[in-house]
């Protein structure tokens, strides 16, 4: 049909319209052809003068050639617009002034059941139902009043009397003087445009790839139900499929789409008939289930699709599977928001995949009101930097055998406008996210260094070490040599006086390349600590990578040499260090509350340490002068 390959282009809130549009348009292109195939006959009046020269001899062997190359054309071309008129999908009726059907295709004679000498001189107003013969007469009269072409619905009879509901567009075709010559009408079956409207709702509607629901629909059913006359409660669950790239990276996207075939069979199997089934994403899946029993059985049927996912999908002698993170959000539903509830169940499905992932989360209101506190604090960290609001206090770290100043730690504070001082390390997770801890640990390093700067401009040697952390997502940065030796300069502290922490965990986290930046500024007199957090496993391998000026600990081995610790803690910690000795490397403790805990200190090799003990509050740029002023 001529409608069909439109199908694609066609809106289905307009395609109805667009399609008489184009029936139409044609139609009149239609009539426009026919005059060029219909041949004229040449009168005197049009044959060619012939010049003086020209005897009557010669001007026939001139003409005769020209003559039948034209004639030659205009049958070829009256072949061609004839086979167009009769394979033409569309029906298509030629009548006179008069209404008499002068010719028509093959397609008219099938949509009516009529032969052509049923039709062929009959009246084409006969055709029409009764009721519709004055808006047919209508349309005549408006186009001998000028109009190009008409397009209107009508209902035609067919030869067994059933009726076809019809889009008829109808052109006029006026001779050389104007005057109306014939009608061109091309009709198309409502049934088939019908038809054509509904396939192209099903596909705005429908994932081609596994036949469910798509977004949009989804997105439809959940606006539906928290309407007032919805169900009293409703279940949101979202299936999303843990790393599920690496399969298409792994084998292509005809065999990801093939598992994601798979994944809609196994969600079908589990919930249809319970609850609305939809794709809702590349790898998202979405199930919408009203008035559920209780939160209790839709997590187990969630536990059952996830079971049913891990199923392997066999790819030649690869079996291929997949695992799902999966929120749930159950909540009343009159009165709700779609949009909420779909940010709760995302949300959710954000903290199955950081607890794990493969896993199930419950919506939990509470949780989400601390994290959203915590997103927006993260959000606006830029905002706190332009205005100033940040800044970089010092705990001191003194030596346990005489109690000087050896070093100072740094430690970026927020001092918000409305939720007083924060610590920001507490926004690690979410600045790191939106790629604010790189720029707030930039900012730190030089503002400690233009502090310890100052110090080293006024007291010289006596200048204790400048500590920061430095984070795996810093040694990311290809410019941090630069950065740091840049910052050096500008602030006028020497190298030696400073010091980088390194969590336990970042020479794991670092590639080959990092640890040679590491190195070049070890190497240009930086210092760098590891900083052992509780004393966990670092390989010995990963500590070579590095060359490490010290080694700090806090936790467990701090608190297991307090008196009346646990033997067991306390053996481990005694065990610890004096591994960490062999190092060869000065070692140092965080956290130290008591004196008994200095002395064990001490007794283990270790030289220095900061904690309570040691004073509890941190210490501003002008605390700091004033101690090394009165030392």
């Amino acid at each position: 049909m001529v409608g069909a390959p439109l199908a694609p282009d066609l809106d289905p809130a307009t395609g109805v319209t667009r399609l008489v549009a184009v029936l139409g348009a044609l139609a009149a292109g239609f009539t426009d052809a026919l005059p060029r195939h219909a041949p004229e006959p040449q009168t005197s009046a049009e044959t060619p003068d012939r010049t003086p020269e020209q005897t009557p001899a010669e001007n026939h062997a001139t003409a005769q050639p020209s003559t039948r190359s034209a004639e030659s054309a205009l049958r070829e071309s009256e072949a061609k617009f004839r086979a167009v008129f009769q394979t033409s999908a569309l029906a298509i009726v030629v009548t006179d002034t008069h209404g008499v059907i002068m010719d028509c295709n093959d397609a008219m004679l099938s949509m009516l059941d009529r032969t052509a000498d049923d039709l062929i001189g009959s009246v084409a107003r006969d055709l029409v139902h009764p009721d519709e013969r004055e808006v047919m007469s209508e349309v005549g009269r408006q186009l001998h009043a000028g109009l190009e072409h008409v397009r209107v619905e009508t209902r035609l009879v067919r030869g067994d009397g059933d009726l076809v509901e019809v889009l008829v567009a109808l052109a006029l075709l006026r001779d050389d003087d104007g005057e109306p010559a014939y009608y061109v009408t091309m009709i198309q079956s409502l049934d088939e445009v019908r038809a054509l409207q509904t396939q192209l709702v099903r596909q705005s509607l429908h994932d081609i790839q596994t036949g469910l629901a798509n977004r949009s629909q989804f997105i439809g059913w959940l606006e539906n139900a928290v309407g007032f006359r919805g169900p009293e409660t409703l279940a949101l669950v979202v299936f999303d499929l843990d790393g599920f790239r690496v399969v298409n990276d792994a084998f292509g996207h005809e065999v990801g789409n093939r598992v994601l075939t798979v994944v809609a069979h196994h969600l079908r199997s589990v919930f249809d008939g319970v609850g609305q089934l939809a794709r809702i994403g590349p790898d998202e899946f979405g199930v919408l289930i009203r008035d559920p029993v209780d939160s209790a059985t839709v997590v187990t049927m969630a536990e059952s699709a996830v079971e049913l996912l891990a199923e392997p999908v066999w790819v030649g002698e690869d079996g291929v599977g997949v695992t799902a993170s999966v929120g749930i959000v159950v909540q009343p539903a009159r009165g709700a928001d779609a949009a909420e509830l779909l940010r709760c169940v995302d949300l959710t499905v954000r903290w199955a995949k950081d607890d794990g992932k493969a896993q199930w989360a419950l919506y939990d209101k509470e949780r989400d009101q601390r994290e959203r506190a915590r997103m927006r604090l993260a959000a606006s960290v830029a905002g706190g930097l332009e205005q100033n609001d940040f800044r970089v206090d010092y705990e001191p770290v003194r030596s346990l055998v005489d109690g000087s100043l050896l070093a100072v730690e740094a430690r970026v504070r927020w001092d918000h406008p409305t939720e007083g001082l924060l610590d920001p390390q507490a926004l690690v997770s979410l600045t790191t996210c939106t790629g604010m801890a790189a720029r707030l640990g930039k900012w730190a390093i030089e503002r400690a260094c233009r502090d310890a700067g100052r110090w080293h401009a006024d007291f010289g040697d006596a200048t204790p070490v400048l500590s920061m952390d430095l984070t795996a997502r810093q040694c990311q940065e290809p410019e941090l040599v630069a950065s740091v030796r840049q910052v050096l300069r500008d602030s006028g502290l020497p190298a030696r006086l400073l010091q980088f922490e390194l969590s336990e965990q970042l020479p794991a986290l670092i590639n080959d390349d990092q640890a040679e930046e590491l190195t070049f500024l070890a190497e240009h007199g930086v210092r760098l600590v590891l900083d052992q957090v509780g004393g966990g496993n670092v390989q010995v391998d990963r500590l070579r990578r590095l060359p490490l000026t010290a080694v700090k600990f806090q936790g467990s081995p701090v608190y297991g040499l307090a008196d009346g610790a646990d033997p067991v803690e306390e053996s481990a910690a005694v065990a610890l260090l004096t591994w960490a000795r062999s190092l060869g490397l000065p070692l140092y403790a965080a956290g130290v509350r008591t004196e008994a805990e200095a002395r064990r200190l001490v007794e283990l090799g270790v030289t220095g340490a900061q904690g309570p003990l040691f004073g509890s509050s941190l210490l501003t740029c002008d605390e700091v002068s004033a101690i090394l002023g009165k030392s």
